[in-house]
C-alpha cells in the first residue's frame, strides 16, 4: 500500500510544496522547504509569520523517521539550506544536479548547501573534470511544443526560442568551464543526483525525470525535475515548479504514466500580467483539462503556486469546472487534508 501526507503547500498559508509518501518499503519526504507569503499576499506579517513556523513544524515532523529525502531544485521553499543534520543518517539524499541544467543563483544555492554538508560532516567534496560529461542537449530540442502554431504571437515565440537557445549555449559553456562536484557517498551521507533514472527499494520504484524547464521553455529560472513514486503498480506522481503545467510535453508526461495520484504545482496567477501571460496561462488551462480528461487519477492536488491570490480558481476557472462536469476529484491541499479552502479563500 502507498500512502501520502500532503506536509506543507501554499494553501495552507506558507510557501511549500512537501509531500510524505510511504510504503511498506520506504518513507520518502519530497522538497521539504517553507518559505514565508510574498508582500502582497493579503494578510498580516504577524499571521504570515505564524504560517511559516507552522509549516516548519510540520516539515521537521515528517522529516523524524524519513528514510529518502528528495530535493528537487535549490528554492528556498523546496529545501533546508542552513540545516546539514537533517540530511544526514538517511537511506539516500536526492538532489538537483548543482552542476548541469542550472542557473547561476541556483548553482550559488546548491554550493551553499553541499558546503555546509561538507563542513558538518568532515566530507571534502570531490571535484572531478566536467569535461568528461560529453555532450550535454539542449532539452528544448526533445518537445514538440516548440513546433506549435500560436497564431499572431508565433513570430514572437521564434524569437525568444531564439534567444533562449543562445542564453543555453553560455550556460552549457559555463557548466564546462566550473568545477564539477560529485555525488557523495559516505557512512553518515549518501548525496545522489538522480536525474533520468529509476531506483528501486524493495517492490517500490522511484523515477526521476530529466531536466523540465521550470515553467516556459528557456525559463532563466533554471530547471526542475519531476518524480514518480510506484508500489506494486500504484503510481503517484509529482511535479516540481512546472508552473501549470505550461509546456504540452510535461502534460503528455503525465499522461503517459496515467498515475493514480497527481500532485502537481500550478501557474502563477499571482504573477499575471508580469511573469504570466494570457497566452502561457491558457496553455496551462488547456493542459490541465487534457489530464483531467485522459487519466484515470483516484485525486489530483493542485496547489503550489496557485492559492498565492484570491482570484486564482476564477483565473483557472475552466480546470476546476471541468472536474466538476467530470466528476473528477481536483483539489488544494487544504482541502484534501482539512477540509477547508485554502487560506487566502478565508481571508
Amino acid at each position: 500500500m502507498l500512502s501520502f501526507d500532503l506536509i506543507q503547500f501554499d494553501s495552507y498559508g506558507a510557501k511549500s510544496s512537501c509531500v510524505k509518501i510511504v510504503t511498506p518499503d520506504i518513507k520518502i519526504v519530497i522538497d521539504p522547504g517553507v518559505a514565508i507569503m510574498h508582500p502582497t499576499f493579503p494578510a498580516d506579517i504577524e499571521d504570515k509569520y505564524r504560517w511559516l513556523e507552522e509549516g516548519w513544524e510540520r516539515v521537521y515532523k515528517a522529516l523524524d523517521d524519513a528514510d529518502i529525502i528528495i530535493v528537487t531544485h535549490y528554492h528556498y521553499d523546496h529545501h533546508i539550506p542552513d540545516d546539514p543534520r537533517v540530511y544526514g543518517g538517511r537511506k539516500a539524499v536526492f538532489i538537483k544536479n548543482p552542476n548541469i541544467y542550472i542557473n547561476d543563483s541556483q548553482r550559488e544555492r546548491a554550493m551553499h548547501l553541499l558546503n555546509g554538508l561538507s563542513n558538518f560532516f568532515g566530507i571534502e567534496l570531490n571535484v572531478v573534470d566536467p569535461t568528461n560529461l560529453g555532450y550535454l542537449e539542449d532539452v528544448a530540442d526533445e518537445l514538440s511544443s516548440t513546433g506549435i502554431d500560436f497564431g499572431d504571437y508565433n513570430e514572437r515565440r521564434k524569437e525568444l526560442l531564439r534567444r533562449g537557445r543562445e542564453w543555453f549555449n553560455k550556460r552549457r559553456d559555463n557548466w564546462f568551464s566550473s568545477e564539477y562536484i560529485d555525488e557523495i557517498f559516505s557512512s553518515d551521507l549518501v548525496v545522489i543526483y538522480p536525474e533520468a533514472s529509476k531506483y528501486r527499494f524493495g517492490e517500490t520504484i522511484i523515477r526521476f525525470s530529466g531536466p523540465l524547464f521550470h515553467g516556459i521553455e528557456y525559463s532563466r529560472v533554471g530547471w526542475v525535475y519531476s518524480v514518480l513514486i510506484e508500489y506494486r503498480g500504484y503510481k503517484l506522481f509529482f511535479s516540481s515548479d512546472l508552473n501549470g503545467p505550461i509546456i504540452e510535453d510535461y502534460a503528455d508526461m503525465v499522461i503517459r504514466e496515467n498515475p493514480q495520484v497527481i500532485i502537481m504545482d500550478g501557474p502563477m496567477t499571482y504573477m499575471f500580467g508580469y511573469t504570466l501571460n494570457r497566452i502561457n496561462l491558457n496553455r496551462c488551462i488547456k493542459n490541465m483539462v487534457r489530464i483531467i480528461d485522459s487519466v484515470e487519477f483516484d485525486v489530483l492536488i493542485w496547489d503550489h503556486h496557485l492559492p498565492r491570490e484570491k482570484r486564482f480558481r476564477e483565473r483557472t476557472n475552466d480546470v476546476w469546472s471541468y472536474a466538476a462536469k467530470k466528476g473528477r476529484e481536483v483539489l488544494t491541499a487544504r482541502e484534501y487534508k482539512y477540509g477547508k479552502p485554502p487560506v487566502v479563500e478565508e481571508l
